[in-house]
């Protein structure tokens, strides 16, 4: 880049009054100008999701905006990562030539892809009249950070910044008046990818052309706010007409928030509040932007959607996933399916509801291990299906992790009309959700200034993050186009979802999650010991949710709100407690250990105490959770400890015909009995009372006091062998 003149010719010294004169309107003026003579100028050569928003946060705030080199070759380098940007000066050069003569017009240049308005124009000419640009000697003013860039050497020929000032030009944004503006860029004589900023810094520093144009910088952050380097002094204010960025350490609102270096990611995260001025108590005014409307839509004419599903982990309940994909609140004709199963414990499972899966998609196809499928390999190629497939218009992406409970998931995505959309998910009780809402310096989680309350649900909307996984819906226009043809999710430096959205930021595609609705949530799935039979049985501390959501009886809700249940004999009840499911796979755990034993039972009963099984601290745990409210109604007063001095699964069968013989074993508080197998005869009889019970059918429990007030023993079971799990609490 050629140097520029340090110094004025000193012929032009007594001319600098004139001069001024023509480039600023005179000292007399009234006030500022209204925004009508306001122009904003900025530079896009493509429509990027920054683009798109940098004009939203603009028609908020009713800027007129002209755009320069839309649809053409950017030939000004690679100023992300290193010098260059003279191709905006050029542009800018020859946008301002036919305005050079209007003393009237105020231009406001700035970046658009990292840039959002926070404030109108007119407390935007407002703040600029104030700084001196109302006859004031200012022509140009600047924004101002804290870093000199590109060469840190000129910082010793800044002059020194009042008090508590940023020192440093940034060419990011910059307002004055039209002649001042061309008498800056007309002196550009230079290659695209020289700098810009480069180029006005060293004018900023000849103090004679400084004079000359009345250039200043914006010290203070009353108009321009970057983030680099500045992120400790913004916070959002809020406040009833929505929310402000505020700089708390010169008390300044800026009305430009521009999110250079390496902060851009934190400028989507202040872009969710600033363009559609968010309001605390009232919710997010840009959620409903451009939504798609879908009630009413013929099903026929609903868009087409992949879904891709990655079992890339042993993970609990995946048999209640697969069965969720068919609850979808969506036309199955309109969905496609494609499944990578990664793990050989988890086919089975995925083999006994592939038919079903099979009949109820448009499509389906299965990838199982048995192909040596990396998971980012597979990632990439559930993807490139929904891509290469011109009626593919969406692809939802599910981990199988996800618990997915709310049926219309998939049409809330949709509405949303976001590039790339994810539902939030976290794990109950926890922080650990689907999404960061920062980066640190390394690329890697940072905890944004209220992650917390959109986990939480205290604030809702529609999010722009730089990371998603697990959960997340793509639009085919993104897919084919900021995303592109080659692997997305591989990358030999990190996992497939950092892969992805790396690539997605890369290329100027905003990644958005809503909490607008409660989705579902993601399950635990360290601790998960795959090589049972069943291990789902031992998830309970971990996922409590989804264990009862598989194990607890269809109807126990009803004990309390219709009354279901049974008192066959005086203070014994029999109610509904845990599915048929949970009994079948407790018997199968228990036929699997084998080791039965005659210890403490009746009549030839045998035994396999769940504590052998590892299951006693679950069961023990399922009680405190599901037994307290059914002893609180049958007993009142009563509050189980949830300790037991035996759990048993026994099992009986038929017998001689003899005396009944009273049950064996310690004493305790309350007994339950629940039934795992169909009843073929057999059940308690209670002498004291003369009160025989029936067996009841699997999954129904019988709850009744200890053997101090009800002695009992079992009856036979002509019809063959029944099994109960009995629970003797409280000693």
């Amino acid at each position: 880049m050629a140097e520029l003149p340090v110094r004025a010719p000193r012929a032009l010294l007594p001319l600098l009054p004139v001069l001024l004169g023509v480039l600023l309107p005179p000292a007399g003026s009234r006030g500022p100008p209204g925004p009508e003579q306001l122009l904003v100028l900025t530079v896009a050569t493509e429509a990027t999701d920054g683009y798109e928003r940098f004009l939203r946060s603009a028609k908020r705030f009713n800027y007129s905006v002209q755009t320069l080199g839309l649809g053409q070759a950017w030939r000004g380098g690679d100023v992300a990562h290193t010098v260059g940007g003279g191709q905006k000066v050029r542009w800018l050069k020859s946008a301002m030539a036919p305005l050079r003569t209007r003393q009237d017009l105020l231009v406001l240049f700035v970046d658009s892809y990292d840039v959002v308005f926070a404030g109108g124009p007119r407390e935007l000419l407002e703040q600029f009249w104030g700084a001196g640009g109302g006859g004031g000697g200012v022509g140009v003013l600047f924004s101002a950070e804290g870093f000199c860039w590109p060469q840190e050497e000129l910082a010793a020929s800044y002059p020194p910044p009042p008090a508590g000032g940023k020192a440093f030009l940034n060419s990011g944004g910059f307002l004055g008046f039209a002649p001042a503006v061309w008498r800056l860029v007309e002196r550009w004589r230079f290659r695209d990818d020289d700098d810009d900023q480069l180029f006005y810094t060293r004018l900023y520093l000849n103090p004679h052309i400084r004079d000359e144009l009345g250039l200043a910088l914006d010290h203070h952050s009353r108009i321009f706010q970057n983030l680099n380097g500045a992120l400790d002094e913004v916070v959002l204010k809020f406040q009833p007409g929505g929310v402000r960025v505020r700089n708390v350490v010169t008390d300044s609102l800026p009305m430009v928030i521009h999110g250079n270096g390496p902060t851009k990611l934190q400028l989507n995260y202040l872009g969710n509040y600033v363009p559609s001025g968010w309001s605390y108590e009232g919710g997010c005014g840009d959620c409903d932007l451009d939504l798609r409307p879908l009630e009413g839509v013929p099903e026929a004419e609903l868009p087409r959607v992949l879904l891709g599903v990655f079992l890339e982990q042993p993970t609990p309940f995946v048999g209640r996933f697969l069965q969720r994909l068919l609850l979808l609140d969506y036309p199955p004709a309109r969905l496609r399916l494609f499944l990578h199963c990664g793990v050989p414990q988890l086919l089975s499972q995925v083999t006994a509801l592939w038919p079903r899966l099979l009949r109820h998609f448009a499509s389906a196809q299965l990838v199982g291990p048995q192909e040596g499928l990396g998971g980012d390999a597979a990632r990439d190629m559930g993807m490139s299906l929904c891509r290469r497939d011109p009626q593919c218009q969406h692809y939802l992406s599910l981990d199988g992790d996800v618990t997915l409970s709310h049926p219309g998931t998939l049409r809330a995505l949709l509405r949303q009309n976001r590039k790339v959309l994810a539902p939030l998910l976290s794990r109950p009780g926890q922080l650990w959700s689907n999404f960061w809402g920062a980066l640190s310096p390394d690329g890697y989680y940072a905890r944004s200034q209220d992650y917390v309350d959109i986990v939480q649900g205290k604030r809702r909307g529609v999010w722009n993050v730089p990371y998603i996984s697990h959960a997340y819906l793509v639009s085919g226009a993104a897919l084919r186009g900021p995303l592109g043809d080659g692997a997305v999710f591989t990358r030999p430096d990190t996992d497939p979802d950092m892969a992805f959205c790396r690539h997605a930021r890369q290329r100027g595609l905003f990644l958005h999650v809503t909490n607008r609705e409660e989705f579902g949530h993601l399950l635990v799935t360290s601790g998960y010991n795959s090589s049972r039979r069943h291990p789902d049985l031992w998830e309970l501390p971990r996922n409590p949710r989804d264990w009862e959501d598989k194990y607890l009886h269809q109807n126990y809700s009803r004990i309390f709100q219709e009354n279901l249940y049974q008192e066959p004999c005086p203070d014994v009840y029999q109610f509904p407690f845990f599915s048929e499911e949970f009994c079948q796979e407790l018997l199968d755990e228990v036929e699997d250990y084998g080791k039965w034993s005659q210890d403490h039972h009746e009549g030839g009963a045998q035994a396999v105490a769940l504590g052998l099984l590892g299951l006693e601290p679950v069961w023990l745990g399922a009680l405190r959770r599901f037994l307290t409210p059914v002893t609180r109604k049958f007993f009142p007063g009563y509050q189980p400890k949830g300790r037991a001095v035996l759990s048993d699964v026994i099992r009986y069968g038929p017998r001689p015909s003899a005396p009944p013989t009273p049950a064996r074993g310690p004493a305790a508080t309350i007994s339950l009995s629940l039934s795992l197998s169909p009843p073929q005869g057999g059940g308690w009889h209670f002498p004291r009372y003369n009160c025989g019970v029936p067996a009841p059918p699997p999954g129904w429990a019988l709850l009744h006091p200890g053997r101090l007030t009800h002695p009992r023993h079992l009856l036979s079971t002509p019809g063959g062998t029944h099994h109960v799990l009995l629970t003797l609490l409280d000693p």
